[in-house]
């Protein structure tokens, strides 16, 4: 039952429209290039304890079968889908949650991107920490837009300085 309430709540954020404006319009501008999409992605995670969750926005820059990937430092690894991401989102109270980007690399060929994406964690936007991770994201280009198809993310930690030697490699 619980999934069933959770799983209409997300189909109608999605298939409600701001303003008047189709979901392709009013998010057409996150998707025409992968800078932008990339910046979407950040975007839709992080704000204030105020500023709604945008599951229809970041539903519209993830392909339809994406893939959602988290290592642990340990190197335990746990798959789901987009739909399972939001889940503890909307079962908890949402605080003040930032994602800044400090780093990425993107390797292009044809309609297939690759994105590096060394990230911190804040409860403050403007103020630094050292909780970090990095993302390798996965895109493609159909039907004149970006599409991110997957994402893999893992902690930095003691036991390994993947964000460190990231930041580092020149």
């Amino acid at each position: 039952m619980m999934r069933k309430t959770i799983l209409f709540i997300i189909a109608l954020a999605f298939s409600s429209s701001v303003f008047g404006q189709t979901t392709g319009e009013q998010y057409a501008d996150d998707v025409k290039s992968i800078s932008a999409i990339i910046d979407a992605y950040y975007d839709v995670i992080s704000g204030s304890s105020e500023k709604p969750w945008q599951f229809e926005r970041d539903s519209y820059i993830h392909s339809q079968n994406a893939v959602i990937t988290k290592l642990d430092e340990n190197g335990n690894v746990e798959s789901h889908s987009l739909e399972a991401e939001y889940i503890p989102l909307l079962l908890s109270t949402k605080e003040d949650f930032y994602e800044k980007e400090l780093k990425r690399e993107v390797s292009h060929f044809g309609s297939m991107a690759q994105v590096w994406s060394a990230f911190e964690v804040r409860t403050d936007l403007n103020t630094a920490s050292n909780i970090r991770g990095l993302n390798s994201i996965q895109l493609h280009f159909e039907k004149g837009r970006w599409w991110i198809d997957s994402w893999t993310s893992e902690m930095e930690s003691d036991k390994n300085s993947l964000v460190t030697d990231f930041l580092t490699n020149e």
